[in-house]
């Protein structure tokens, strides 16, 4: 079962996402904030990171950047969520090492695509 980890700080959304993609088979782990993120992204080895863009102590910038600038972690897909739909805010996503990016509210059959593209021998 593939592993996501989601970092997000809002409780409704995580709530949402989390069983939107259990109920599709993955294993999801949950972050609340960039460090933790980060940490997590170490400790639990997941096959993608769906990562906020706007959270607390450390934004999903950062926490991307370090993510991707560790060994253990630096060939993790990562996508970035944000509610922010203008093209600096992506091309931020993108410099940073974010694999791809998508906008919220999540429309689930688009976010999908994404996850199957970034792992297509994986994916249930």
């Amino acid at each position: 079962m593939p592993k996501i980890l989601l970092v997000e700080d809002n409780e409704m959304n995580r709530d949402m996402m989390c069983r939107r993609l259990q109920r599709r088979n993955f294993d999801v782990a949950i972050a609340i904030d960039g460090a933790e993120g980060v940490s997590m992204a170490i400790s639990e080895a997941p096959d993608l990171i769906l990562m906020d863009m706007s959270l607390p102590l450390m934004d999903g910038i950062e926490a991307t950047r370090r993510i991707k600038a560790h060994p253990a972690t630096k060939d993790i897909p990562v996508i970035a969520l944000t509610a922010h739909a203008m093209s600096s805010d992506r091309e931020r996503a993108l410099e940073a090492g974010c694999d791809d990016y998508d906008t919220k509210p999540v429309d689930l059959p688009r976010l999908l695509g994404k996850i199957e593209a970034l792992l297509p021998s994986i994916t249930p």
